[in-house]
């Protein structure tokens, strides 16, 4: 959100300071999106030589360089934080690797460390203020990662050591995608669910096929549990492992363990308080529909203004309040629409959707006509050798107009465009 706010506003005429603590480009894009996916994309290749045999080819059994998939990852980020930085100083930017606090609405202290190691503290003025700090993994009271064998999410971009087996609690759209990853790696995956599903906010449906995936993979689902502890101990034979206990009883022990319960906003330390911006009691930043505060001229964007936690969602909010601080609010203009942002989860099969779900409209009482194509019928995904998942397409009855859609299957990413483009645009089927 920060990047594109200042690319967009400097573009318009704006005097810019972008003040970045960790990473040019993003914490949560470069540290978590980027190595996430990169090890998903591997994970699939490597699945994906598991269907050879149904394609006519011979099966092939790939290892994987732990060396060359690290050096894989950081070429990856590097690229991107140096493309980031380029288009940053390319329209006058200035980056200033410190950190900020408000002491005031229009004041902003900037710490920075100079040659010595000595810090460095200067105060500017700001017309307008934009917090996009993000957020991090949270970390429960019953639990201490250490990096090794009990880990949070950004441990895992490879993990030290690869595990055999490991324990994920938590089954929202990070726990899932590591599922998928580590499975594909080879490691005995347990996954303790807290509902009766995985993606508890997901169409039953598209939970269903993912669930028969997981066990056809060998997953083991401990649903309506809820993990009370997690330690590291040496069994009776010298091996070490974790053993995650949950709430109603059950034990699992695995060589590993990985936290993916949430994050919680990086909003400690701003100063907001000093500025008079409000923040919920989660510690998000309430906003409006041009991403300003309780404070007109402080704006917040990103993960941390409690939003929907996508990329794509947390670019477009930069932009609009870029537009917003230099005034194009008074033209024409568009704004954003969460309920209408496509989202993506990169298991497989993939899942994507955009819209009213199908559970939504029943959970209101509204008529809808629900209108199913499985990707069996489909010569392509015969062709591909995985037929798994389906389309479905959500419609009023009475007008035909595209309410909302979820697709189940292989690029579901990116054949959800075309839904989210009927649902926008109020097309009709």
């Amino acid at each position: 959100a920060g990047n594109t706010a200042a690319t967009h506003a400097a573009r318009l005429g704006a005097q810019v300071t972008l003040i970045e603590r960790d990473v040019i480009g993003g914490a949560a894009h470069l540290w978590d999106c980027i190595p996430s996916k990169t090890m998903i994309a591997t994970g699939g290749a490597i699945a994906f030589t598991r269907r050879l045999e149904g394609m006519g080819l011979e099966q092939q059994a790939p290892e994987v360089d732990v060396d060359a998939l690290t050096e894989r990852i950081e070429s990856i980020k590097m690229r991107m934080q140096r493309s980031t930085t380029n288009l940053l100083t390319s329209q006058g930017v200035e980056l200033v690797h410190g950190s900020a606090k408000l002491l005031s609405a229009h004041e902003v202290q900037i710490t920075t460390v100079d040659a010595d190691g000595m810090p460095v503290v200067r105060v500017v003025p700001a017309d307008a203020v934009l917090v996009a700090t993000g957020t991090r993994p949270r970390i429960p009271d019953w639990c201490r990662p250490d990096g090794e064998r009990i880990l949070v999410t950004r441990d895992c971009y490879p993990p030290k050591v690869f595990p055999e087996s490991v324990t994920i609690v938590g089954s929202g759209v990070t726990g899932v995608e590591f599922v998928h990853m580590f499975s594909s790696f080879g490691a005995k995956v347990n996954l303790v669910v807290s509902r009766q599903q995985v993606l508890p906010g997901k169409d039953p449906e598209v939970a269903a096929v993912l669930e028969d995936d997981f066990l056809k993979r060998g997953v083991t689902l401990l649903k309506g549990a809820r993990a009370t502890s997690i330690e590291r101990v040496v069994d009776d034979a010298g091996v070490e492992e974790v053993v995650v206990r949950c709430d109603d009883g059950r034990v699992l022990h695995s060589s590993h363990a990985v936290l993916a319960i949430g994050s919680v906003p990086n909003t400690n330390g701003l100063g907001l308080e000093s500025a008079g911006v409000v923040t919920d009691a989660s510690g998000y930043v309430s906003i409006n529909r041009h991403c300003q505060s309780n404070v007109p001229h402080i704006y917040a964007a990103g993960d941390m203004s409690g939003k929907l936690p996508l990329s794509s969602v947390a670019s477009m909010q930069g932009r609009k309040v870029a537009e917003h601080v230099m005034g194009l609010q008074k033209v024409a203009h568009r704004h954003l629409d969460y309920d209408k942002a496509a989202n993506a989860i990169f298991t497989e099969p993939e899942i994507a959707d955009v819209g009213l779900a199908e559970a939504d409209a029943f959970a209101v009482g509204r008529k809808i006509r629900v209108t199913k194509v499985p990707f069996s019928s489909t010569p392509k995904a015969l062709i591909n050798n995985d037929w798994r998942g389906f389309v479905k397409i959500i419609s009023d009855p009475a007008t035909g107009v595209v309410l909302g859609g979820s697709i189940v299957g292989r690029h579901a990413a990116e054949l959800i465009s075309v839904i989210a483009l009927a649902v926008t645009a109020n097309l009709k089927v």
